[in-house]
């Protein structure tokens, strides 16, 4: 028994050993590897279309399209191939995205792509006819914007300088539709910045389905105040003006028009005698006669989907929801094949589910149900008559597929542990399915209806060897609990995290803390899912010595509508009532140095850090701002308002969670970083927040970046600025 003992002793040294010299071996993790290289990055299925016969995709691979096989992966064709792509003028054009026609005969390449805004972008397009080979612009008067196919192939719409064409490829015409578009004035076709960013669409044109009509939004923005932005790029600077409306200013009106081919007219659709509403989703059903209205009203907490009669402009109420907080957008709303239902989504019981209604607005059923949230819709099957979605039914940190039939009777696809997705075929028989843990980068496969494996696709397996040289330390999840947080019936809840410890991790140790934090409305940090860049920025600083945590305070998401809600009308309250929570928490075990813990986030994540070592000034010693949100009179009105309506109406809300008003409580700390073109939240904002700083004596460090936006992209920059950060978390949170 004593020879036994002695060799499980000599054993676990051994291991021991082995694993520490193991670790001394792994290679150092460079800043430079991270943002300046793709050594980290992981290989993905892009590109991928599924065709109409429900049996085959396509697919980019070194320029051509391909088209395989869902059930065995052969090749079956080559639909167009690199060299084939040869422009009139003789010059190669590169195929990196496409459209197909609805028959399958004509693609729509963009070329020479250049970024608008966040999802908005304008090309010179390319029709290739893969009959005949052709390849020809779609049009030689300047770039355009969401080009797409008439439902019967015989036309395209797009936009340009803010008004609708038509290319019509029986005779070659161009015609414009609308005439009245202007730059910060009238936009036809596509949105408003505010528009773009909040209710993440910018195609405002539909063709109807038997392509006779085109129905379209357009937003009078000539009320709305305007913002300039300088750009430093010459002996004197540009300056860039568009409109942008702040919390409690005025919107674009948004009226909806429908262009009908045969008579050249276009008829306005008369939405009611309010006009300080939003659209923010057209569509048509399955009636080419009948368009779907979306009515949201300025509070954001009534909806309404209202049907109009193309050919007359007559209206009815289809569906209406009110909720006492606000109603989210979603692209969920499906119109069925059989003409008599659609279905929806909605957190009525206090949980996001799937609904049933019949064409008269009455609801058929409910159906999903439980205390879980539906986290996305992937559509409905005819063939199949079920309808597919992702769901956080296990628990808020993973995501599962499932399916449910008419009749509520629900059927898991993937259960696997983890983060799932799905990618469909045209009928549902197939589907890609990609899989991957906080620890395990994607794994890509290629299932059936049933959710059966048929293959592998990518692996990632060069990624995984990358994890193994470079001595991945796994992410570790746990739970915060304290009698302090709780939700509005006074119900006691705890709060999900993740760790990540040093290498050679050593509990008698105390180790410096950075807690990385976004917190805001339905969003979350702490998933089992893999993620890039940061999460191998925390692997390098748990290389040098500190402990990293992620928490989703409450108000984020996938678990349930009071959770999420639970901020309204006071953004940051409860967030930061729960960072600083979280932070004593960490600092109360036996392995944390509680005297240097520090935040770190990012634009909402921004706001929260200069909150924590604000309102926190007591438990935080250092905090990073990078594109904070320092006040949200400056934000725009359509995030701000959803959760904490116009400031005119809550103006306490606004003031009491602002981080400019809180400056003078700041003792560790503080690194501001903004871009000095970020559209999305103002440079004003750093700027107020200097303001503040300066006026309550208190010293601070500060880096802009110059003509960078809100995601500080662009040459060195990401190598220089988390540079900047490692220097700055080493030096403030030390015991020196």
């Amino acid at each position: 028994m004593q020879n036994h003992r002695l060799l499980l002793v000599l054993t676990a040294i051994l291991l021991s050993t082995f694993f520490l010299n193991a670790q001394d071996q792994a290679k150092d993790i460079r800043i430079e590897d991270i943002w300046g290289s793709r050594k980290f990055s992981s290989e993905s299925v892009s590109g991928v279309r599924p065709l109409k016969d429900g049996k085959t995709y396509a697919t980019i691979e070194k320029g051509s399209l391909n088209v395989y096989d869902y059930a065995d992966g052969r090749l079956v064709k080559t639909l167009v191939s690199a060299e084939e792509l040869i422009a009139p003028d003789s010059s190669r054009i590169a195929l990196s995205s496409y459209e197909l026609s609805e028959d399958e005969n004509l693609l729509l390449i963009p070329t020479e792509t250049e970024q608008i805004y966040r999802h908005s972008t304008r090309s010179n397009f390319y029709i290739f006819d893969l009959r005949n080979k052709m390849l020809t612009p779609l049009s030689t008067k300047g770039k355009q914007q969401l080009a797409t196919f008439s439902p019967d192939g015989a036309m395209v719409a797009f936009v340009r300088d803010n008004n609708i064409f038509v290319r019509d490829f029986s005779d070659g015409s161009e015609q414009q539709i609308t005439t009245d578009g202007k730059v910060n004035q009238i936009i036809n076709g596509t949105t408003d910045w505010v528009y773009e960013e909040e209710f993440s669409f910018t195609q405002a044109f539909f063709w109807s389905p038997d392509s006779r009509r085109i129905a379209f939004l357009r937003f009078d923005e000539s009320n709305v105040r305007e913002f300039n932005m300088v750009y430093y790029n010459d002996l004197y600077p540009e300056l860039y003006t568009y409109k942008y409306p702040k919390a409690g200013e005025d919107n674009s009106v948004v009226t909806v028009h429908i262009w009908d081919k045969q008579t050249g007219k276009t008829l306005k659709i008369d939405t009611g005698s309010e006009t300080d509403i939003y659209i923010p989703r057209i569509g048509w059903t399955k009636d080419p006669n009948l368009l779907s209205i979306q009515r949201l009203n300025r509070l954001q907490n009534q909806l309404e989907i209202l049907l109009a009669e193309a050919s007359t402009g007559r209206l009815r109420t289809l569906y209406e929801e009110r909720n006492q907080y606000y109603v989210d957008i979603t692209d969920d709303l499906t119109f069925l094949p059989d003409g008599k239902h659609f279905v929806i989504t909605s957190e009525r019981d206090g949980f996001n589910h799937l609904y049933l209604y019949d064409m008269n607005g009455r609801l058929v059923r409910q159906l999903t149900k439980g205390r879980w949230d539906v986290t996305k819709f992937y559509g409905y099957s005819s063939r199949y008559k079920r309808f597919y979605f992702q769901a956080a039914a296990v628990s808020a940190t993973e995501r599962q597929i499932y399916s449910v039939d008419m009749k509520g009777k629900l059927s898991p696809l993937v259960l696997s542990s983890g983060h799932n997705n799905a990618f469909f075929s045209n009928d549902f028989s197939y589907f890609i399915h990609s899989h991957s843990t906080i620890n395990q980068p994607p794994v890509f496969s290629m299932r059936n209806n049933t959710g059966k494996e048929l293959r592998v696709l990518r692996d990632n397996s060069r990624l995984r060897s990358t994890m193994k040289e470079y001595g991945w330390q796994d992410f570790q999840f746990f739970t915060i609990d304290d009698p302090s947080i709780l939700l509005p019936d006074g119900s006691n809840v705890n709060l999900n995290a993740w760790m990540l410890r040093p290498q050679g991790f050593d509990p008698m140790k105390k180790y410096p803390v950075l807690i990385y934090i976004y917190g805001g409305p339905g969003a979350q940090t702490v998933n089992n899912s893999w993620s890039g860049g940061n999460n191998w920025w925390f692997q390098m600083l748990a290389n040098s010595g500190f402990i990293v945590v992620s928490v989703d305070n409450r108000g984020t998401g996938a678990r349930g509508e009071a959770f999420k809600k639970m901020t309204y009308l006071q953004l940051g309250k409860y967030e930061t009532e729960d960072l600083i929570t979280t932070a004593k928490y960490l600092s109360g075990l036996n392995f944390v140095d509680a005297g240097n813990v520090g935040v770190f986030g990012w634009s909402y994540g921004g706001y929260m850090s200069s909150l924590g070592i604000t309102k926190g000034a007591d438990v935080f010693k250092s905090a990073i701002a990078v594109a904070p949100v320092t006040n949200w009179r400056y934000y725009d009105n359509i995030y701000t308002e959803r959760y904490m309506r116009k400031p005119q109406d809550n103006a306490e809300g606004y003031d009491q969670n602002s981080p400019i008003n809180h400056v003078a409580a700041i003792k560790g700390n503080y690194l501001l970083v903004h871009g000095s073109a970020d559209d999305n939240v103002h440079y004003q904002n750093a700027m107020e927040m200097i303001n503040a700083l300066v006026a309550a004596n208190k010293q601070f460090e500060l880096m802009i970046y110059p003509n960078r936006n809100h995601g500080i992209f662009g040459g060195n920059t990401r190598i220089h600025l988390y540079n900047l950060m490692t220097d700055f978390l080493k030096r403030t949170l030390s015991k020196e």
